[in-house]
């Protein structure tokens, strides 16, 4: 069992359109909507493979009352914790080629004891899990050290933490020690306060997350791949999909695939990278499942070159 807290959930409306030009009036070729928030989308992936999976978030207006409707649709099970706030709506615009433009809300501002009641529920049903996953930005007005807090519930429950959220939220949780945090590069340029041009500079910003605390980093690059850091092994591999139509929730199934193995390694890097690359061959934030996963696009590198550009337009 692997259980999600989606802190700051959201409904996903996705625009596809020929081209985006400021001030023009343009007309969407395909419109959908999801439910989403990072920890959710982890859980739709999982259980598009068959995996268990338990999605905890709060729930609020008329939004939430959709999101679970959503999520029931595709068997997910939810976890809601009620909050008196309507939760947010996110709108992405994907252009050919899968270019996307995001416009978030901020979210709900939740009170104490909603706050509390989160954690309380996450704890109840991460006691017996395998894995807890605590993901995505904080509610406008949330104190930064959720995360924290949540660790520190979860201390004595057993269960594995992964964490994949950013800025102060990401910095006060990593002295906590979790099991795993799943930072892209802008965010590990947040995290150690430098610009990451290639891969070498990747690697060495996740090497000061591992000295700050954090056990592991599973990093994502894009277009560039991911790779996975602990104290003993640095893997990296690449994906070639077919198509790309969308990179939303791209991520999310990195981190899902990966934690869906039961040793971390290459296998398990391999499997999330043929899980992210599945993701992008499809519209807005829809979950890949086994139909449409190519493990034969994945490419694992023996050999690391630390001067390959991650960073687009850079010339370093």
């Amino acid at each position: 069992m692997i259980v999600t807290l989606t802190p700051n959930p959201s409904l996903d409306r996705t625009l596809e359109v020929p081209s985006l030009i400021n001030g023009d009036v343009i007309r969407a070729s395909s419109t959908r909507i999801d439910a989403g928030g990072k920890g959710i989308n982890v859980s739709r992936a999982l259980r598009g493979f068959g995996i268990a999976s338990e999605a905890i978030f709060p729930v609020g207006g008329l939004e939430g009352n959709q999101i679970i409707r959503l999520l029931e649709d595709e068997l997910v099970v939810v976890r809601s914790v009620s909050i008196a706030s309507s939760i947010r709506m996110n709108i992405s615009i994907v252009e050919p080629g899968g270019l996307v433009t995001k416009i978030n809300e901020p979210g709900p501002c939740l009170s104490d004891d909603e706050e509390a009641a989160l954690i309380t529920m996450t704890k109840i049903h991460g006691g017996g899990a395998r894995w807890v996953v605590g993901s995505g930005t904080l509610p406008k007005g949330m104190r930064k050290d959720f995360y924290s807090r949540l660790m520190n519930e979860l201390s004595d429950c057993g269960c594995k933490v992964a964490i994949d959220t950013s800025g102060d939220a990401l910095n006060t949780v990593i002295p906590y020690g979790p099991t795993i945090v799943k930072p892209n590069r802008e965010e590990l340029e947040g995290f150690c306060g430098q610009e990451i041009v290639t891969l070498g500079d990747a690697i060495d910003a996740a090497k000061s997350l591992l000295a700050a605390g954090a056990k592991s980093a599973l990093v994502s690059l894009g277009s560039h791949g991911a790779f996975y850091i602990n104290e003993r092994q640095l893997i990296y591999g690449e994906v070639r999909p077919s198509a790309i139509r969308s990179s939303v929730g791209a991520g999310d199934c990195l981190l899902a695939g990966f934690l869906s193995a039961y040793e971390p390694g290459q296998q398990a890097l391999a499997e999330a990278l043929a899980w992210a690359g599945a993701s992008v061959s499809l519209p807005g934030s829809v979950m890949p499942n086994r139909a449409v996963v190519d493990r034969s696009s994945v490419v694992m590198h023996n050999e690391i070159d630390r001067t390959k550009l991650i960073k687009e337009g850079s010339s370093k």
